[in-house]
């Protein structure tokens, strides 16, 4: 097969074309492109989205079923990280750290569905009280004591931001999980 400076050329524009076709549109002009489409295309889109990964279709549940009453969603929530803390393999800490990584991966995903401060620092505590309840030596592995800081340092700049009477509410309780860290 011979490669002539011809066809190499013509390769690599082609190349270059379909990879400047690939680059996703802005989130602007994804808006502009949403709002001049029909009801029924709107319709169509969202279920085209919600086929092809499940992170889109529980998105689409919060935001249509469980976002008018976020205490039940926080309770619903907080039932499932029990659940998930009551599985934990803590055979070795190896596996229990590995466990303890996919239950926090799955608050983070609630708390990006949910949006809202006072949920992320409800969760965020939650999670850091099950783990102090599990009984696992976790303060004996310092990536573990690392995880766990990193979420009351994530709490107190959530707390930031929260209205006063609601910071104060959180205060007590994140100061309880600060000493129990030492």
């Amino acid at each position: 097969m011979v490669h002539g400076f011809l066809g190499l050329s013509f390769l690599h524009s082609s190349v270059a074309y379909l990879c400047e076709r690939m680059k996703s549109a802005s989130l602007s002009e994804l808006k502009k492109a949403l709002k001049i489409c029909s009801e029924e295309q709107l319709v169509e889109t969202a279920l085209r989205l919600i086929k092809y990964k499940k992170e889109n279709k529980e998105l689409l549940t919060y935001v249509l079923f469980e976002s008018g009453d976020e205490a039940a969603y926080i309770r619903g929530v907080k039932l499932e990280i029990e659940t998930l803390f009551s599985e934990i393999n803590d055979d070795t800490l190896y596996w229990a750290k590995k466990s303890i990584r996919k239950i926090l991966r799955h608050v983070n995903k609630h708390i990006r569905y949910s949006g809202i401060k006072s949920t992320e620092v409800d969760l965020r505590i939650y999670f850091c009280q099950c783990l102090n309840a599990s009984g696992i030596p976790f303060r004996s592995s310092t990536t573990m004591m690392n995880l766990y800081d990193g979420q009351l340092k994530k709490v107190s700049q959530a707390m930031e931001v929260l209205h006063e009477d609601l910071r104060f509410d959180f205060k007590k309780t994140w100061e309880d999980l600060l000493a129990c860290g030492l």
